[in-house]
């Protein structure tokens, strides 16, 4: 079974941003080469609503709404109550809290964004982690793509 990938909005977004385009556009490759599955949920496709054109059309041929979309459950929804009353991410950004959680239940195999700030950091995946923990789950995955295009070279002049 191919890992399993969650795209958050900043790496949809990535695909069209200079900044992060050519890695963002390899992950893409790597996926079609058979290396990843992508996964994606509701709460994704609401944020990308008000992306731009390009965006909103990318996500719809990336990702087929009867099977690539994380259901948002209570369950996922109590996981993340947790994660904010840990004050593992402010209540301000309770949506990123959310897609952690629906990664931890779903067992999805990493969760992928360019936001360093509330997902992609060392102090945040503690956190989400210690309360996995707590709770019962098992630790979650937090990278941004290029560990995941690196972490697959065989390149052996490193």
């Amino acid at each position: 079974m191919k890992p399993r990938l969650y795209l958050d909005t900043s790496v949809i977004g990535g695909y069209y941003d200079a900044e992060w385009m050519a890695d963002t556009r390899e992950l893409g490759a790597q996926r079609r080469s058979g290396l990843w599955q992508f996964l994606s949920s509701g709460l994704v496709a609401q944020e990308i609503e008000d992306a731009p054109p390009q965006v909103r059309e990318l996500f719809e041929d990336t990702f087929d709404r009867s099977c690539d979309l994380l259901t948002m459950t209570d369950e996922t929804e109590d996981l993340a109550q947790k994660y904010l009353q840990a004050g593992v991410v402010p209540v301000k950004f309770a949506d990123d809290a959310r897609l952690v959680a629906a990664c931890t239940v779903h067992r999805v195999n990493h969760l992928v964004s360019w936001n360093f700030k509330h997902l992609v950091n060392v102090r945040r995946a503690a956190g989400f982690n210690a309360v996995n923990l707590l709770q019962g789950y098992p630790p979650v995955s937090i990278v941004n793509p290029k560990e995941l295009i690196y972490g697959n070279d065989d390149d052996e002049d490193v």
